[in-house]
């Protein structure tokens, strides 16, 4: 039998028994945290000269780890990393990386130290470095409906309400509309990074750090904010994880529904738009087939990362205080909610930047009865009550549809029958362009109305969260 003793888990001093292999896989996390290896080295090289400072490590000791660890991050970064069989999740294995590094002095790194604060600090950092890159494509979906909306003002199809047709509106209105839900989320997601930038870093297991490590130093060196002023709350919080999952489900379900629009739009029946064929597939079986699948996945896509947060709800309600097992499950759904949401918004970029908009389809689609509002504005201008216009506009409706005739074919005469107010420039309101140029308040749809919110998302862009450079 072989002298060597046997391999120790980090947590295994007091265990007699070999872990079930099974177990073992059912355990380990590896697999998809690894991907935190980064947020994972950088908390533990702060570590290090926290406990430099708190006496704990000698500056050479400090000197020699940071080394060790800035090597092990090279592995990561270069592909060569060696994950061995009992490497449970990234923190064992990079600890495990650096005592084959530089020997027993890598065992002095998790003094005073928790795999349950160091998760909870590699969680937030990751997501804090990896939001920069959801604001980088968010802020491009927004930028490329805006530049198109600035030039194609002069675009008008009919607004909808309950799928029916409303008032006419520009093309550019409908655009902006989805542009400022999205400006929305932006404003959502910069008023929740300061609760993901609390550093739990120094908290222990759960009752705090009894070799009194700078706890403020380690935030300001690591780029937080604010340090968890409770130990307990600062290893088993994941409200932080909730709100971003929570924050891609609103962003998703705009998206959704943008993605909805453009489907309807782009069949047959209503030949708005066509999505350019990179973004586009066909059928097996019926080759006239062109299907907006990109459209369709982000309105499916939206279904799984809102699926992502409510079942992470699920597993959080129930837990007691502090660290329990079941927050290994965080990881996952906040992954593929960050992965979903970042691919979305590159895709719906894509979409939208290359799809083709027939003007005159939309045109067409405009027809006299979206101006009965406008009808009835008529006469409120000539001093009668909007309860009544509505019900004499609705008259004039009903007349020409009796007639199967549009409302600018019905005479002045059946007019003036309607309403002794009528009369010849009654003509006037039966203009499309003259419509939409009368919304000109604040919120409205014409041109100048337009104008001014294509500059107040511009300066939103210039002004809300900073990018991640390429």
């Amino acid at each position: 039998m072989s002298n060597q003793p046997t391999k120790q888990k980090l947590w295994g001093g007091r265990f007699t028994g070999k872990t079930d292999p099974l177990m073992h896989e059912f355990n380990q996390s590896l697999r998809y945290d690894q991907r935190m290896w980064a947020a994972d080295i950088a908390g533990s090289i702060a570590y290090a000269k926290a406990l430099n400072l708190a006496g704990i490590l000698t500056k050479d000791e400090q000197e020699k780890i940071v080394q060790g660890l800035t090597a092990v991050g090279q592995e990561w970064e270069q592909g060569v990393f060696d994950i061995q069989p009992d490497d449970e999740d990234i923190h064992t294995a990079n600890e495990r990386r650096l005592s084959e590094l530089i020997g027993p002095l890598g065992g002095k790194l998790h003094t005073g130290r928790s795999r349950n604060d160091q998760v909870a600090t590699d969680m937030r950092l990751w997501l804090l470095t990896e939001i920069k890159h959801v604001v980088r494509g968010l802020k491009g979906l927004i930028r490329v409906m805006v530049e198109r909306a600035d030039k194609e003002k002069d675009i008008l199809l009919p607004g909808y309400t309950h799928l029916q047709r409303g008032q006419p509106i520009r093309w550019s209105h409908l655009l902006l509309s989805h542009a400022f839900s999205f400006r929305a989320d932006l404003e959502r997601l910069s008023q929740l990074i300061p609760r993901i930038s609390v550093l739990p870093l120094g908290c222990g297991a759960l009752a705090g750090n009894p070799f009194v490590v700078d706890r403020e130093f380690l935030a300001k060196e690591l780029g937080f904010s604010s340090v968890a002023e409770n130990s307990l709350y600062g290893v088993g919080d994941r409200d932080f994880i909730v709100e971003f999952m929570m924050w891609a489900s609103l962003a998703m379900t705009h998206v959704s529904r943008m993605a909805e629009d453009l489907i309807i739009y782009s069949t047959a029946e209503f030949g708005f738009v066509t999505l350019s064929d990179a973004y586009s597939t066909g059928s097996s079986i019926m080759p006239q087939k062109k299907n907006p699948d990109s459209l369709e996945l982000l309105r499916g896509k939206s279904g799984r990362v809102f699926g992502d947060m409510a079942g992470f709800l699920m597993t959080l309600k129930g837990l007691p205080s502090t660290y329990n097992k079941d927050l290994q499950e965080d990881k996952e759904p906040l992954f593929d909610s960050y992965d979903t949401v970042s691919a979305s918004f590159k895709i719906a970029e894509g979409v939208i930047a290359t799809m083709e908009v027939h003007a005159e389809k939309m045109r067409e689609a405009l027809t006299m009865d979206v101006l009965a509002t406008d009808l009835a504005d008529y006469l409120v201008r000539k001093g009668i009550p909007f309860r009544e216009t509505h019900h004499i506009s609705g008259r004039a409706v009903a007349l020409a549809e009796s007639r199967k005739c549009q409302l600018n074919d019905l005479s002045l005469e059946d007019y003036k029958q309607l309403s002794d107010k009528f009369s010849e420039d009654v003509q006037s309101v039966f203009d499309f362009e003259a419509s939409v140029e009368r919304r000109e308040s604040i919120g409205g749809t014409s041109r100048k109305m337009i104008e001014r919110q294509v500059s107040v998302l511009r300066t939103a862009l210039e002004q809300m969260l900073p990018e991640e450079k390429a």
